[in-house]
C-alpha cells in the first residue's frame, strides 16, 4: 500500500513538472508539427539522460547540481543552444518547400537529450523535487525505485507524444501557413528561452 501511495504520488508530482511550459514542450511542438512520433523520440532522448541520473542522484551526485559554477555553466551552454536551435528554425522556415521536408536542426532524440542536459531547470528540478522522490523510493526498497524511475519517464512519454500527435494532427488540418506561423511561434520561444537562460547564468555569475 506504501508503494502504491507513492507511485501515485511520483505520477502528480511528475507531471506538474513535465507540463509546466518549456524548452522540451516548444521544441515538442514544432518538432511534432513534421513528425507525430518526434514527442516519442524527444522522451526517449530525455529517458536516454534522466533514467541514469536518477541512479548516480542516488549515489549522491545531486549536491553538483546545487553548485554555483555548475548552474552558470549549465545555464549558458543550455541557452546558446536554445538560441542556435531558434535560429536554426527560422532559417528552415523561409527555405523554399522546407516544411514538405523533414529536416531538423538535430533530430528528436538527439533534441531530448541535449535539452536534458542544458536545461538548467531539469537539474533544479531533480536536485530539489527529484531528489526528495528518489531518496523516498530508496528507502522503499530496490523494486519502489525502479517502478519510480519508469514511471518517472512514462510521465514524460505520454504526455510529449500527445503534444506531438496534436500538433502533427492541428497542422495538417490547418494547412502549410498555419504550420508556418507555429514553427514561427516556437521558434522565438526557443530563442527567448535560450537569452533567459543566459540572463539567469548571467545574473548568478555577477551575483
Amino acid at each position: 500500500m506504501e508503494l502504491f501511495l507513492f507511485l501515485i504520488k511520483t505520477v502528480g508530482i511528475s507531471l506538474s513538472g513535465v507540463m509546466a511550459p518549456g524548452a522540451v514542450t516548444t521544441a515538442t511542438i514544432a518538432q511534432g508539427s513534421r513528425n507525430r512520433w518526434a514527442g516519442v523520440l524527444i522522451s526517449i532522448g530525455h529517458g536516454i539522460i534522466e533514467i541514469p541520473l536518477i541512479f548516480l542522484i542516488m549515489f549522491g551526485l545531486g549536491i553538483l547540481f546545487k553548485a554555483e559554477w555548475f548552474k552558470i555553466v549549465v545555464g549558458l551552454i543550455g541557452g546558446g543552444f536554445l538560441i542556435w536551435m531558434g535560429i536554426g528554425m527560422l532559417r528552415e522556415i523561409n527555405k523554399v518547400d522546407s516544411l514538405q521536408k523533414n529536416k531538423y536542426t538535430t533530430g528528436p532524440t538527439m533534441t531530448g537529450i541535449i535539452l536534458s542536459v542544458s536545461n538548467p531547470y531539469f537539474l533544479l528540478w531533480w536536485a530539489s523535487v527529484g531528489l526528495n522522490l528518489t531518496l523516498q523510493a530508496k528507502q522503499l526498497g530496490w523494486l519502489a525505485f525502479i517502478l519510480f524511475s519508469l514511471v518517472h519517464w512514462s510521465c514524460d512519454l505520454i504526455w510529449l507524444t500527445i503534444l506531438s500527435f496534436g500538433s502533427f494532427h492541428g497542422t495538417n488540418l490547418l494547412g502549410p501557413r498555419s504550420q508556418k506561423i507555429i514553427l514561427q511561434i516556437c521558434s522565438v520561444a526557443l530563442i527567448g528561452f535560450g537569452i533567459h537562460f543566459i540572463y539567469k547564468a548571467a545574473a548568478l555569475w555577477l551575483g
